[in-house]
């Protein structure tokens, strides 16, 4: 039988401002019979067969007869008699009468996915991907189904309870506060949300900071990692994923973001978290705080005879994290460390054209220094020698072939890399991913490129 029945009408495609009154169907189910003192017993023996849809009861009065009631089924599942007979008296033990019956579906029986899999146009990537945080519903809608964008909220405003605004993502990440430019689509109210996450609670201004729900496994991946012992320098801690639930872990963390909304979202979600004497909040640049707090503060511990934890250092920001990583090169030069320090396990994020380990592990070599040429056939089928270097021009796309032709030790900095994880696709050859890598001490103590940076500002602390 044709799929297609139980859909929305025909005439509904390509609609772009949403009738409610086409969507309404007549269409011819089967149902059986029963008493009264026996649907119960029907309605539990035939639940996978029954006729389900929003706002719909599958169970009907007969009109012909008080005595008995009509159980509406699925017509995909049942085409006569014979496929129910089995079930009926085998395992319910009823007598039942086989029947059609001719119902009316409306807008309001249908879920989201099946009117927007009905209007918008066929074979193309729909809307049914987005997040919700708090009650804002949020779209990141591709150029071809703009023109049913307002319909497209609309129909989500409808269906998925406990949302009042419906928004749409109309610009790209801004590298430096990792925000967005939004549109509302349906609905009313502010974007100032509460979400909770991994026994958490976070309040923000969705309009001015960064946050994605989608993100919690990872966040929970990093906590998995702390010790209560532990210290987590955060340095683009966003409102706090990682550095409050570390911080109830009885971790201590510095945590930092320069945007100023992230900042102030940052503190108010420690108070109400609860964390302000285990979480430090700054407002700097990730540079300066690598060179100013983290550095002091790393110091410190090092030369602290009662510091036992382990030292971990979170970049979430994959646009441009790896950028950040220079930042450590000679960080402790010429400066007397203790002996064997606990070396920094560093959680650097980056989006790469493909989610392979040797990819994600070359974007770290070259910012800290090591080689990123690689052995074996190149994707132009020429042989690299031992001391041939991918170009510095040459995009890492275009070398993916060549990394991923042999392993490569890079220098010897593969040895340091405890994990290599991809963590989402985000778009056609464009993956997040994360590398886990303990910063060498030859690194800490060597001497360092030049890097533009900005002059160094006070910190904000609390």
């Amino acid at each position: 039988m044709d799929e297609s029945l139980l859909s929305p009408p025909a005439i509904v495609r390509g609609m772009t401002v949403l009738d409610k009154k086409l969507f309404q169907s007549k269409i011819s189910v089967p149902c059986l019979v029963v008493k009264n003192s026996e649907i119960n017993k029907a309605h539990k023996c035939l639940k996978k067969y029954l006729l389900k849809f929003q706002k719909f009861k599958c169970v009907m009065d007969d009109e012909n007869d008080p005595d008995k009631k009509v159980l509406l089924l699925n017509p995909l599942l049942v085409r006569s008699f014979e496929d129910v007979q089995g079930v009926l008296m085998n395992t319910c033990g009823i007598e039942a009468t086989f029947n059609y019956k001719e119902i009316t579906l409306k807008y309001e029986n249908w879920k989201a996915e099946a009117i927007l899999k009905a209007v918008l146009p066929e074979n193309q990537e729909g809307a049914q991907s987005y997040s919700l945080i708090g009650h804002v519903l949020h779209l990141n809608l591709r150029e071809h189904m703009l023109p049913y964008k307002h319909l497209i909220g609309q129909v989500y405003l409808d269906k998925i309870s406990g949302i009042c605004l419906v928004v749409n993502k109309t610009s790209s990440i801004n590298s430096t506060y990792r925000n967005f430019q939004m549109e509302t689509l349906a609905g009313s109210g502010d974007m100032h949300v509460t979400v909770k996450e991994n026994g958490c609670t976070y309040s923000m201004d969705f309009e001015k900071v960064y946050w994605n729900p989608r993100l919690s496994t990872e966040h929970e991946r990093i906590l998995k990692k702390l010790k209560n012992c532990d210290i987590l320098y955060d340095v683009m801690a966003g409102i706090g994923p990682f550095a409050i639930p570390a911080g109830r872990k009885k971790c201590l963390v510095l945590a930092n973001d320069l945007n100023p909304d992230s900042y102030y979202a940052l503190l108010v979600n420690c108070k109400q978290n609860k964390v302000t004497d285990k979480v430090k909040c700054y407002n700097l640049d990730g540079h300066e705080f690598i060179k100013t707090v983290l550095k002091d503060d790393l110091l410190a511990k090092w030369q602290d005879k009662s510091f036992c934890g382990d030292v971990h250092i979170t970049m979430n920001l994959p646009a441009m994290a790896v950028e950040f990583l220079p930042a450590f090169v000679g960080l402790f030069r010429n400066i007397d460390l203790p002996q064997s320090p606990a070396l920094p396990l560093v959680h650097v994020y980056m989006f790469a054209s493909e989610a392979t380990e040797d990819l994600a592990i070359s974007m770290v070599a070259e910012k800290l220094g090591y080689p990123t040429h690689c052995l074996g056939v190149s994707n132009k089928g020429n042989q690299l020698s031992d001391e041939s270097s991918i170009d510095d021009h040459t995009s890492f796309e275009e070398n993916s072939n060549c990394i991923k032709t042999k392993s490569n030790d890079f220098g010897g900095l593969r040895k340091y890399v405890q994990e290599v994880v991809n963590i989402r696709d985000v778009a056609p050859k464009k993956s997040m991913m994360r590398v886990s890598v303990q910063l060498p001490l030859e690194i800490l103590l060597k001497g360092s490129d030049t890097v533009d940076e900005p002059p160094l500002k006070k910190a904000k602390e609390l």
